[in-house]
């Protein structure tokens, strides 16, 4: 065995066999992996070994398309036989409302190039036979899904790693991580010690009990999961005869389960409601090459659904049933990416779909060790997308309601129940008694919407419009109108002080920092030129500056801020050290001023002041600006003062007919703004110039990425940021919600970020990247939306006060 490496992979299964294969493709070829027994034990081996390319992410679902194509590569390079079947997919839909995402699914496949066809029920069972029309009213067909050898596909990226100078070594217990003064590893196995630059957990079911080694908690958990393959079946064999391929796979939503062609009969594979999951404290090193003991009894009522959408099955013999352990992470995608606040730790685990998945997640993780960048946006997979508020009892809750729900539809209004609440802030009780209707984001609870007096707090979900539509009306009329007040606790909030602080944050913002008093807009770079944030910097003193971003990506952020950190400054992650109510509307003036001595007058407080004063009794931080784009302020306290800061401002706006506003109605109020949001119009795959950012660009100084910018201001985007006007459907209106197609001239040319019903100004409103020299103000574009394309009508400016001057009053 090495006594180093620059790379050490630990865990043998499909995911880390296909991180050292694509670490040797870019050139990093000093690498080793140790698997505790063989290669593939664990998870791998049992897996059904599905692939579909399909999936709710868009940029997840380019990676899975990477993965499905690969196969056929590294099968011709290793001469190992991969198992490869590609019969295609069904997704069989049995209510309108299935229909209707898989119209979606259909529609976010087209600007990814994904030729899938909606069809019948009745051309569904002329493709799948076994299944009995009634039960269905449509699918969705997929030629690029199918399934792969297990075994074959990992030994396959193996071999081709060994081939390239990697070595693996097997029967090998990594038993102790330790962590040099100089960042680099020392890996403790039964066979000895390796010293190691870098070093990734991919430990699979042990992935948890790895990332213990080190002090970290994964939020990752291992589920029972069972199918089971059926004896040789008649009806099999006389569809190969008849069509010389094999049955398309199916995945049936009101059943919960998928089905296969296994050889000359069928595999049957469900999520169960009555879930169980596999050592959820401590996976067993003892754990080998092992399957649990088969429980028929827990998936009865699906194989009874099952049963009766294809009969045949009920006359088949049970030749074998697998139930065998693997991991998810709360939300069911992987965690990739290197770990927040530990040096060249990298993690690949919880990659429920390893043969959908595997290929992706290895190239970006290589692509981020090798070249500091993934490559891609993989923001739903990175590891970083949780805090330290994912506890043990958090994933085991979310985990279970994951894997229950794997064939369930998640509306884009829903807000799923379990682990909730966990954070919440000190006005919860009183904004709960004024009815709120909560959702939660990066585990903090937030008001999205707050229900009429009497009314049962509760959305109904829907692709559609629900019943929070006409409240959210009302509330935005309130702020436009009157006066405002919701809670801004969900925003990440930053401090950093220290000498040279300021010299710090100019090399890495693309805006000049404000003066001492004021806050500006900024983005953050990669050296690419990509948005790696959008931020308000807000100056208190010399070096002494808070920071505002999405409080989804604090993790992410806050590695990305610690690793380019100078000496002398500090930067401290304030989470709910700080918390926020914020005022807004034409009235937000005379309510603050009535409980404040300081002259909130324009000329004395102007838009974009930033300064600490008294509200009342209260010390606060108060910012003379909203997301909402009207006269407002955030108001920024320490938690102890929060309910004495609401109570004040609740009263003193009783005379100005205050009401409160939830998350709803500021995106609403944002989009009639034309107000873009991280995460959507601002992500790693798009630029400033691009996102039309150029208020926050100033190439006065220098910045991280400067170059990049320059040379495409020089040549122009190839895409641009565009802010649309849509007709909805009169008879049915229904407004995007993200990753629908936009089409010009019968061609998908781009896709919508994201959207909303602009209340106030009566608009279907929606932001989208199209080519750039589409976007032309005035001209016509249509948007596909539940399978209908309305017409959309690209815009110059906001609908409402485009020249800002209600803000700036």
């Amino acid at each position: 065995m090495k006594a180093s490496a620059q790379v050490v992979v630990i865990g043998g299964g499909v995911v880390g066999a296909s991180v050292l294969y694509h670490l040797t493709e870019l050139g990093w070829t000093d690498v080793v992996l140790v698997e505790r027994k063989e290669l593939t034990a664990g998870s791998t081996w049992h897996a059904a070994g599905g692939m579909h390319t399909l999936n709710g992410d868009p940029n997840v679902a380019k990676l899975q398309q990477y993965t499905v194509n690969l196969y056929r590569e590294i099968e011709k390079r290793s001469g190992q036989d991969c198992g490869i079947h590609m019969p295609g997919g069904l997704m069989l839909a049995d209510d309108r409302e299935r229909m209707d995402w898989l119209r979606m699914a259909q529609a976010r496949g087209r600007y990814l190039g994904m030729d899938m066809e909606i069809i019948s029920a009745a051309e569904a069972k002329e493709m799948f036979p076994l299944l009995a029309e009634q039960h269905f009213i449509g699918a969705l067909f997929d030629p690029a899904e199918g399934h792969v050898d297990p075994t074959g596909v990992t030994q396959a990226y193996a071999i081709c790693a060994r081939e390239a100078g990697a070595e693996i070594y097997q029967h090998t217990w990594v038993s102790d991580l330790r962590q040099r003064p100089d960042g680099t590893w020392d890996v403790i196995t039964d066979s000895g010690e390796i010293h190691a630059e870098h070093i990734v957990n991919a430990g699979g079911l042990w992935a948890r009990e790895v990332g213990r080694m080190i002090g970290l908690e994964l939020p990752v958990l291992a589920m029972e999961h069972m199918y089971l393959i059926t004896e040789d079946m008649d009806e099999v064999a006389e569809y190969n005869a008849a069509t010389g391929h094999e049955l398309p796979m199916g995945l049936d939503f009101a059943g919960e389960n998928y089905i296969r062609q296994e050889r000359g009969g069928i595999l049957l594979g469900t999520y169960e409601q009555a879930c169980v999951p596999w050592s959820p404290r401590e996976a067993p090193w003892t754990f080998d090459k092992q399957l649990l003991a088969p429980d028929l009894d827990r998936i009865a009522p699906s194989l009874e659904i099952a049963f009766k959408h294809y009969p045949a099955l009920a006359d088949a013999g049970i030749k074998n049933v697998i139930n065998g352990p693997f991991t998810f992470a709360p939300d069911g995608n992987p965690l990739v990416g290197p770990v927040p606040g530990l040096r060249n730790c990298w993690v690949a685990c919880a990659v429920m779909a390893g043969f959908s998945q595997g290929g992706g997640v290895g190239l970006t993780l290589a692509r981020w060790m090798v070249d500091g960048d993934p490559g891609e946006d993989i923001w739903a997979m990175d590891v970083a997308r949780y805090g330290t508020w994912a506890s043990l009892a958090y994933t085991n809750a979310k985990v279970r309601e994951n894997y229950s729900r794997r064939f369930r539809i998640t509306f884009p209004n829903e807000e799923l129940p379990a682990g909730r609440p966990l954070h919440t802030t000190p006005v919860y009780d009183r904004l709960t008694a004024h009815n709120a209707v909560w959702g939660a984001g990066y585990g903090l609870e937030h008001p999205l919407w707050f229900q009429r007096p009497g009314e049962e707090p509760r959305e109904d979900v829907t692709f559609r419009r629900s019943n929070a539509f006409p409240v959210v009306a009302d509330e935005c009329a309130t702020v436009r109108e009157r006066v405002g007040l919701t809670e801004c606790s969900n925003f990440a909030k930053y401090r950093v002080t220290g000498a040279g602080s300021a010299e710090w944050l100019q090399r890495l913002f693309t805006n000049r920092l404000p003066r001492v008093g004021r806050i500006n807009l900024t983005a953050a770079l990669d050296p690419g030129g990509h948005i790696v944030g959008e931020f308000s910097v807000a100056r208190v003193g010399t070096d002494d500056f808070f920071l505002f971003g999405s409080q989804i990506a604090e993790a992410h952020h806050s590695r990305w801020f610690r690793g380019h950190l100078a000496d002398g400054v500090r930067f401290d992650v304030l989470a709910l050290s700080l918390v926020g109510l914020s005022l807004a509307g034409p009235g937000a003036r005379d309510v603050l001023q009535s409980v404040t001595d300081t002259s909130l007058a324009t000329e004395d407080y102007p838009f974009m002041t930033f300064r600490r004063i008294d509200v009342g009794m209260i010390p606060a931080y108060v910012g003379r600006m909203t997301y909402t784009g009207d006269l407002g302020y955030e108001i920024w306290v320490a938690p102890e003062y929060q309910r004495a800061l609401f109570d004040l401002l609740w009263q003193a706006g009783q005379p100005y007919g205050v009401g409160l506003f939830g998350f709803r109605a500021l995106m609403s109020l944002r989009m009639e703004k034309m107000f873009g949001t991280w995460f959507r119009e601002y992500r790693p795959i798009y630029t400033p110039v691009q996102a039309r950012m150029h208020r926050s660009l100033k190439l006065d100084h220098d910045f991280i990425g400067r170059a990049a910018v320059e040379a495409e201001l020089a040549r122009g985007p190839a895409r641009t940021l565009g802010y649309f006007d849509i007709t909805p459907d009169p008879a049915e209106p229904a407004d995007v919600v993200g990753d629908e197609p936009i089409w010009h001239g019968g061609t998908v040319v781009g896709w919508v970020t994201s959207g909303a019903y602009a209340h106030y100004s009566g608009r279907s409103l929606a932001f989208g990247y199209v080519p750039s020299e589409l976007a032309v103000p005035g001209a016509m574009f249509e948007v596909e939306i539940i399978g209908q394309r309305r017409p959309a009508r690209l815009l110059a400016e906001p609908v409402l006060d485009p020249a800002g001057q209600r803000m700036r009053a």
